[in-house]
């Protein structure tokens, strides 16, 4: 099975967590009519992107500051051609942010999110303005790992759903009530 075949597996059988996710879906299965380009930077539209949103035992959120857009946000980015599930990527994709090996990633995902960007397609073109279709997931953190700041974050640290960092990107919010539900953890 192809990247392409994958995203439309998993999109076309999610139950969406909110309307905005719904809506989000639905605008993601369309781009994926693109075909696998859709899954690359090169497509200008719009690509698909996948990322985790990483809880810790004590319902902790691993955040990073982006060290470009400097915005707190879940870790996750684009997918490269020897990803094989969306799933796969995210977690890569976690790992490779975070520093953090052995995270136990949840292959359904928690929310997807379309949100406008700035995207360099590859090096020594310049940034255009571009549309990532988002789909997220849950990590979960071993415990007593420690993260590490990678080449892509300005810092990275654990809050609480009361106390999240500023200034935050949009939509890492919608992220907590799905994946808190999934691991039983109370709402915070």
């Amino acid at each position: 099975m192809s990247l392409h075949d994958d995203a439309l597996r998993v999109l076309t059988g999610w139950q969406a967590t909110s309307g905005d996710a719904g809506t989000a879906r639905q605008r993601t299965i369309e781009l994926l009519d693109a075909g696998p380009v859709a899954l690359t930077r090169e497509h200008r539209a719009g690509h698909v992107t996948a990322s985790a949103l990483i809880v810790d035992e004590d319902g902790r959120v691993l955040l990073c500051l982006h060290g470009r857009l400097e915005l707190w946000m879940q870790v996750g980015g684009h997918c490269e051609p020897g990803d094989t599930t969306l799933a796969a990527a995210a977690l890569r994709e976690a790992t490779e942010e975070s520093g953090i090996v052995g995270l136990r990633l949840d292959p359904e995902p928690i929310d997807v999110d379309v949100h406008a960007v700035r995207c360099a397609p590859a090096a020594g073109r310049p940034a255009e303005a571009s549309f990532h279709y988002d789909v997220r997931f849950l990590a979960v953190c071993p415990k007593g790992a420690v993260e590490q700041v990678s080449d892509e974050s300005a810092e990275l640290g654990w809050f609480t759903a009361d106390a999240l960092p500023s200034p935050l990107a949009g939509g890492v919010v919608q992220q907590l009530a799905p994946a808190y539900a999934r691991l039983g953890i109370p709402q915070m």
